[in-house]
């Protein structure tokens, strides 16, 4: 495959993540479940992924990886901790404030992957991420929120921290020719590990409708998780994540559109930028061709 044509279907691949992971959201919020116990909206989150890597890739999942690679184990118990503390930031700092401080893993990852990676972060890259985290600001109200910082203001920048080295980690765990699901694999298995006491603790499901309604939501996370793990085989960490800023704009629409949600000045300013940032790398071509990992039929995801 070309690098050409390698960028572009990673750039589509991540397209789709965001639309899954907006999807997810819409379907959560439809459900009425913002009070819902964190534990359990993860714990179905974890699950549905599991069952979506092992119906799809049971032949190339590899289960041994899991817990035979370190780094395969610290993506999944990393990555299992960053989506319980997004959902509980969201809960106690509510979604604008809580989407914000998560998502400014973006400029994070993209230093990060210099640093690791040798991967550029360009003048283009660059705008476009300070553009997108200025349109976060607006859109979600948190650049007009209260200044006073608190504990949960910390879990949510150290999920964003998270967020940042598991991106990295992603790529690097396709360049050593890991299968795509077994990478999503390890955050599933060790996630549901780590939400397994909280469920023990507080057994209490929600009714069939609800549960229903959440497997459908964790369907759309995990085809998400998969896009965007694929995606980052072909792209450079900073362009993938600035495309996912896509996702609180896609939500605020959504919530114009059939919930009846009003939006101000400031979410259309917000809202400019974030596409003005995302767009950015879309129309950019890479300085140089993004690595593809190559590998053998059996390890290629």
């Amino acid at each position: 495959m070309s690098s050409h044509v390698s960028l572009r279907s990673g750039r589509r691949l991540m397209l789709l993540a965001a639309a899954c992971f907006i999807a997810n959201v819409l379907i959560i919020r439809a459900l009425g479940r913002g009070g819902a116990d964190v534990g359990i909206i993860s714990a179905l989150r974890f699950a549905t992924g599991l069952a979506l890597c092992v119906v799809l890739y049971r032949r190339t999942l590899d289960l041994k990886a899991l817990a035979t690679k370190p780094r395969l184990i610290l993506r999944g118990l990393i990555g299992g901790a960053t989506t319980y503390a997004f959902y509980l930031t969201v809960v106690h700092l509510g979604a604008g404030r809580a989407v914000f401080l998560n998502n400014t893993y973006v400029i994070l990852s993209g230093l990060l992957a210099v640093c690791l990676l040798g991967e550029p972060f360009r003048r283009p890259i660059a705008f476009g991420a300070i553009a997108a985290l200025a349109g976060l600001g607006l859109l979600t109200g948190a650049i007009f929120g209260t200044l006073r910082v608190g504990i949960y203001d910390g879990i949510a920048i150290a999920a964003a921290l998270g967020s940042a080295w598991i991106v990295v980690t992603i790529r690097q765990l396709h360049q050593e020719g890991i299968h795509t699901a077994t990478i999503f694999a390890a955050q599933c298995v060790y996630g549901l590990l780590l939400c397994a006491p909280l469920l023990i603790a507080h057994p209490v499901l929600p009714g069939p409708a609800a549960c229903a309604g959440l497997l459908a939501a964790g369907l759309c996370a995990g085809a998400g998780q998969l896009a965007m793990t694929s995606a980052y085989r072909h792209l450079a960490v900073a362009e993938g994540a600035l495309i996912q800023t896509l996702v609180p704009l896609g939500i605020a629409t959504g919530g114009l559109l059939f919930f009846g949600e009003a939006l101000g000045w400031s979410d259309l300013v917000g809202g400019l930028l974030i596409v003005t940032g995302s767009v950015v790398p879309l129309i950019m071509p890479p300085a140089r061709p993004v690595t593809t990992v190559i590998a053998s039929p059996r390890s290629r995801g």
